[in-house]
This record gives C-alpha cells, structure tokens and sequence, in this order.
C-alpha cells in the first residue's frame, strides 16, 4: 500500500471534530480547577469581612483586572498551543500591557505617598504567604488544564506548559483576591506576579513530563 492509499484508508469513517470542541474542553478544564479554588480560597482562606465596601472601590477592581487580563492572554496562548501546528505566541506581547499599566500605578502611589511609608505599601501584611497561596491556588486549575490536554495534540510541550501555568496562577490570583485585603498597586504588581511566574515556571517544567502525547 502506497502512502496515498494508507492516508485515504485512514481518513474514511472519520468523524469531524465538532467546531468549538477544543475551547470547550479547555474550558471545561480551568472550570472544574477554579471550581475547586474556590471552594479552597471560601472555605479555608475565608471571604474577605468587607468585599462588599471593597468592591465599590479602586483598588479591588485594580487586582481583578490586572489579574484577569493575564489570565485572558494566557487562555489565548493555551487555545493556540493545544494544536499541533506551529503556533506564533508573537500575540501575546500585550501581556506587558496591564503589568506596565500597574506599574505606572504603583508609581504614582508612591509619588503621593511618603517614602518612610514605602516599605510598608510594598510588602503589606502578607507578602510571605502571597506568591505561595497564588501557587498553592493556581494547581487544581493547573490540573484541570492537563486534563484538557490529554485529548489534544500539542507539540511545544514547555511552552503549552508554562502558558497553562501562567493561566492558572493568573486565575488563581484573580479568586484569591476575595481574600486579600492588600490594596496598593505595587504589592499585586511584585507578589501576585511572583506567584503567577512560579506557577508559568512550574508549568514549563512539567509540561514535556505531563503533556507528552
């Protein structure tokens, strides 16, 4: 059997991948993971005692968003390298958008504010747990995002691995802020980020061990 004929042969009977399967799995994936964060973050950690006053000011939507715009780019990383094709992740330069925006925050936070006050604005009350809760955090979602990838085909694995971490740390972070009581720009931007690097780093490593195929 020539090589046409093997291809015709195994592509007949072939059922076509429904359109949107492959998002669907993803997230279908990260929900099941965040489900368990949060379950995590409200029943161990506790609901912050004044996220409702907190939510109608600056600083909590700050977090949200700063953490939830990494959380979208790195998605859109995953999607793409899920596939077994080439994928560019040239796209995902605007992830130094909202880090870049938060620091020109933290910057004008500390412009306005004593600098005997400075050290205190940059580590906060829990800049020793932070980056390890985000980590502690960002694995069950981690977790469900291997799970997604079992039914794919991906081909990078160190980078589908470290861009799934990203995702879960920055989803993690993103939940843990019903926690947090932390307000300034500069504590999300050094800890927070410090725990979602950790995540991404432990993602690359894991990634050619977990995702091989």
């Amino acid at each position: 059997m020539n090589t046409d004929d093997l291809i015709r042969s195994l592509s007949q009977n072939v059922a076509p991948v429904p359109r949107g399967a492959l998002a669907g799995r993803i997230v279908a994936g990260m929900a099941a993971g965040a489900a368990v964060t949060a379950v995590i973050v409200t029943g161990v950690l506790g609901i912050r005692p004044d996220l409702h006053d907190a939510m109608h000011g600056f600083s909590f939507w700050m977090k949200w968003i700063y953490t939830g715009s990494l959380g979208i780019g790195a998605v859109v990383g995953v999607l793409r390298l899920a596939r077994p094709d080439v994928a560019s992740l040239r796209g995902l330069w605007w992830l130094t958008v909202p880090v870049l925006l938060l620091a020109g925050i933290g910057m004008g936070e500390l412009a306005s504010t004593p600098s005997r006050e400075w050290l205190a604005m940059w580590l906060g009350a829990s800049w020793k747990v932070c980056p390890w809760l985000v980590l502690t955090l960002a694995m069950p979602i981690f977790i469900g995002l291997l799970w997604s990838f079992r039914r794919m085909a991906p081909t990078r694995l160190r980078e589908a691995g470290a861009v799934a971490g990203l995702a879960a740390g920055a989803w993690a972070a993103t939940i843990y802020c019903l926690h947090c009581p932390e307000v300034s720009a500069i504590f999300v931007l050094t800890w927070y980020s410090l725990g979602i690097v950790l995540a991404a780093g432990i993602g690359a490593l894991l990634g050619p061990r977990l995702m091989r195929w």
